[in-house]
């Protein structure tokens, strides 16, 4: 096979249409019940306009058909795409009212709450990284477009994970200062890398489905591995380290001038809200919940059993010995 050769991806196609979809649709649901702020603003379509283009670019030729069969760098390239650019893109293209009403059914909003926590977003994201890169996953990704598609949804939830306790217009995620924004961007980018160092260091090639690498890019198996890790450190530090300096920059700047660097929007008041008044009504059934019911003793009976020829009324009585 030429691993050049051009493949039209349907399913990868009709995936980003699906998204264009129902990113409109939302939009204007929600715009349309009346909310505040519900309609994209300019910067916003220009944002989305861009993950959706960094979407196509990772999912459809020659990207995802490299990654698929031939170059581990690819694979990662096109991971690093998922989570870096599309996630953080898609949402801080979506308004905060639309992610509000997404995300207000209450399990969504308990899911939200937990994995927006820095502790949790660290070992969500990294379970989801390292644990689709092992070997039998990676070997599955490459025999079956299912499984591939199922990763790559994965990957992209796994980013907005990553960027959920950063970006500050998601209602109801949890809110760490600038310096534990910094520290857990260093954190995510030490932890969920550490196969980099593998791929780098290792002395054989960890992937037998990329055998063909020279074939497509010029480089043995051995080599393209170890450039996979170079990739992986080059394009996450930059990233999350970038982001953590705005951030600290940002709230020095806010310092500075007297304002804050963090202001309450109203949505998030009424996610608060939302929460609270649903942690009363589970206090509530706990406190009036009815009491199990015990299941009565029976009666003793007035005589014990005898044997035959014995006194039912006991020794000592009726002149009994």
């Amino acid at each position: 096979m030429d691993p050049w050769a051009f493949a039209f991806h349907p399913a990868a196609w009709l995936a980003v249409v699906v998204v264009a979809l129902a990113y409109v649709g939302l939009c204007r649901h929600v715009a349309h019940r009346g909310v505040p702020g519900a309609r994209p603003s300019r910067r916003q379509w220009w944002l989305f306009v861009a993950a959706l283009a960094a979407l196509a670019l990772a999912l459809t030729w020659p990207v995802a058909d490299l990654a698929a069969h031939w170059s581990l760098t690819a694979l990662i390239a096109q991971r690093l795409l998922l989570t870096l650019a599309v996630a953080p893109l898609l949402l801080l293209a979506t308004p905060a009212p639309v992610l509000g009403w997404l995300t207000a059914p209450a399990w969504l909003d308990d899911t939200l709450a937990f994995v927006t926590r820095p502790a949790a977003a660290i070992v969500v994201f990294t379970a989801v990284v390292v644990g689709t890169l092992f070997t039998p996953a990676v070997a599955a990704q490459s025999s079956s477009a299912v499984v591939r598609g199922v990763t790559d949804a994965a990957l992209v939830l796994a980013g907005c994970v990553l960027w959920g306790p950063v970006l500050r217009h998601i209602p109801g995620a949890s809110r760490p200062i600038a310096v534990g924004i910094a520290a857990y961007l260093f954190i995510q980018s030490v932890v969920p890398g550490f196969p980099a160092v593998i791929f780098i260091f290792s002395r054989h090639p960890l992937y037998p489905g990329f055998a063909g690498s020279h074939q497509a890019i010029g480089l043995a198996p051995l080599s393209d591995q170890r450039l996979a890790g170079v990739v992986t450190k080059l394009a996450t530090i930059p990233v999350l380290w970038t982001v953590a300096w705005i951030t600290l920059t940002r709230a020095h700047r806010a310092d500075a001038l007297g304002g804050d660097a963090d202001p309450l929007v109203w949505v998030d008041v009424e996610r608060r809200l939302q929460r609270a008044e649903r942690q009363e009504r589970r206090a509530a059934r706990r406190r009036f919940r009815p009491a199990r019911t015990v299941r009565a003793i029976p009666p003793l009976p007035r005589s014990l059993p005898t044997a035959p020829g014995e006194d039912p009324a006991g020794p000592g009585v009726n002149g009994g010995p």
